[in-house]
């Protein structure tokens, strides 16, 4: 095998692959370049999951700390970024958990709708609402209607997040649908 063979069999040192493996190996620069390269991803999942940026953030920071360890377990029988998801996801639940943040929340998102434009406030209350149903389903509903929806995934990519079949993300939504149209 020549050096050219094994250079251009070799990932490029900004892919997900290999920066992954170096990581794992313990890579500090690695590891931050696989943060800035998701980071987005991580923040915007959280975001949508949890209806406030401030929550957001804190959730975004708490992935970040806890992918330091977690990224040792990460097994690649999914890709990167469906583990990503459900790291996420397990970190927007455990905030949702905590009984003070719901106050703070309902708080804050009623001070952010009376600072909006008007023509802007009624489309802005109605989205609210609507995602505040939405985040009110069974976990497995929501999370299904989240990234089919919201994250604009498909029902198998969905499945890969959620670690189950494609047909039973397509069965949460229908439940989903029904439940929404009771409480709508």
């Amino acid at each position: 095998m020549t050096q050219e063979t094994i250079e251009a069999a070799r990932p490029a040192p900004e892919g997900t692959d290999w920066l992954l493996a170096r990581a794992r190996a313990g890579d500090r620069a690695a590891f931050t370049r696989l943060l800035e390269l998701h980071y987005d991803l991580i923040f915007r999942t959280a975001c949508k999951w949890s209806g406030r940026r401030s929550d957001a953030e804190d959730i975004a920071q708490d992935v970040c700390i806890k992918l330091a360890t977690a990224i040792h377990s990460f097994d690649g029988r999914s890709t990167f970024t469906s583990w990503l998801y459900r790291v996420t996801l397990n970190a927007v639940r455990d905030m949702q958990r905590s009984s003070a943040r719901h106050s703070r929340r309902a708080a804050a998102l009623a001070a952010e709708t009376e600072d909006a434009f008007p023509a802007e406030q009624e489309a802005a209350a109605e989205a609210h609402a609507l995602w505040a149903v939405v985040r009110r389903l069974p976990d497995k509903q929501r999370d299904a209607v989240l990234l089919v929806y919201a994250e604009d995934l498909s029902h198998a990519e969905a499945a890969t997040i959620m670690g189950c079949k494609e047909a039973t993300v397509s069965w949460h939504i229908h439940e989903a649908k029904k439940t929404l149209r009771g409480l709508l």
